[in-house]
């Protein structure tokens, strides 16, 4: 699917800016905005599958297919980063009064569904003039690039634009669109009074609304089954609105489409499995419980095992270094009968002549300098 289209040739037009293009672009409203922000990433992995739906004239006959594919995938920005992101892909083809027609899309949507990239094209095998449209959206820095070409006959129309990426705020593309929808039938719930953004058929800003318009009961080969019905709207400004009813089942696959105003529709023939909603139960709570270890016997018993190899392991190495036991005793023979105020000193003087760093302790300490382990007092005289 290609997504740049160069005018060329003589019969290549470049589309002129018209005086609506240089008015302000429009704004979602807060209750779109917030609807967005709210969407969960735990939710929308419970709406990633493929559905198919045929395509049926007004009279029943089959006319095509549709397929609608959501699913987890890659995309590589203009600077080769990879990211996670969700992968929409659609494709339809069918005949229109017995003309071929088609439509594609693919598009790249954040977790949010902020649009990353997408491309989309539509055909019509017009006997005379057959018409092809393609258009590609790209995230670029701080903001979105627009390219659109319109191809009839052998006439080519190229249009590009570029939207200030804060203006886009609350903007649904056709992919956030179907991804959307699943979201809406899953809560049961349509924002009141939600104004989105959306593109127009010209490519231009507009605003989109969606409307729910209660459940019904519908035909589904051998089985009646309930469906949520939800209505959106694409105000352009320059056209009429245009209008699409979507049939939704409780996990959002799609039963039904109706574009407003085309003859015949989209539908499921066959009743997908269903997704339900898992219940979280909630997580248990466990007490503390005091740990009496002597009252466990594997932790009795690992007591009695260490302190068993730790016994050992003192009487060898006091077996091992004889001179530790008398070195000890005659310290505290010392002390005893030294019996000073400061022990902790008293025995830092006692080891410290036993260092090997240190020089031996004169007989006379009155000739030498004094201890370095006691703070020397100018007003007191030496030894």
């Amino acid at each position: 699917m290609s997504s740049k289209h160069q005018s060329t040739g003589p019969r290549a037009k470049d589309h002129q800016p018209s005086a609506h293009e240089s008015l302000p672009p429009p704004e979602a409203n807060a209750e779109a905005i917030q609807f967005l922000s709210n969407l969960d990433q735990e939710e929308l992995q419970m709406l990633l599958f493929p559905e198919t739906l045929a395509m049926v004239s007004d009279k029943g006959e089959p006319q095509g297919e549709l397929t609608i594919e959501v699913q987890r995938g890659k995309h590589k920005d203009e600077f080769g980063v990879m990211s996670h992101c969700l992968l929409v892909h659609a494709f339809s083809r069918g005949f229109m009064d017995k003309m071929l027609c088609g439509n594609s899309l693919l598009g790249y949507l954040s977790w949010d569904l902020h649009i990353m990239e997408q491309h989309t094209q539509e055909f019509i095998k017009f006997r005379i003039l057959p018409m092809e449209r393609k258009m590609s959206l790209v995230k670029q820095d701080d903001q979105l690039a627009m390219t659109r070409s319109v191809k009839e006959g052998e006439e080519v129309k190229t249009k590009r634009a570029f939207f200030p990426w804060s203006s886009t705020e609350g903007f649904v593309s056709e992919a956030a669109n179907l991804v959307l929808l699943r979201v809406m039938a899953w809560r049961q719930l349509v924002p009141s009074n939600a104004r989105f953004l959306a593109l127009d058929t010209e490519g231009k800003l507009c605003y989109s609304t969606y409307q729910a318009l209660g459940t019904q009961t519908i035909q589904v080969g051998r089985q009646q089954v309930d469906v949520f019905i939800v209505e959106q709207t694409v105000h352009s400004d320059e056209g009429i609105p245009s209008s699409c009813q979507f049939y939704l089942l409780s996990d959002g696959h799609l039963a039904k489409r109706i574009q407003v105003g085309s003859p015949g529709c989209c539908m499921i023939t066959k009743m997908p499995i269903l997704r339900e909603k898992d219940e979280i139960e909630p997580r248990p709570v466990f007490e503390k419980q005091p740990l009496v270890w002597e009252d466990d016997m594997e932790l009795y018993s690992r007591f009695v095992d260490r302190k068993e190899e730790l016994r050992l392991s003192h009487a060898s190495y006091l077996r091992r270094h004889p001179e530790a036991p008398a070195l000890v005793s005659d310290f505290l023979l010392f002390l005893l009968l030294r019996q000073p105020a400061d022990v902790v000193t008293f025995a830092a003087e006692y080891f410290g002549a036993f260092a090997k760093r240190n020089p031996p302790t004169p007989a006379l300490r009155s000739s030498g300098r004094p201890s370095p382990f006691r703070s020397l007092d100018p007003e007191r005289p030496t030894d």
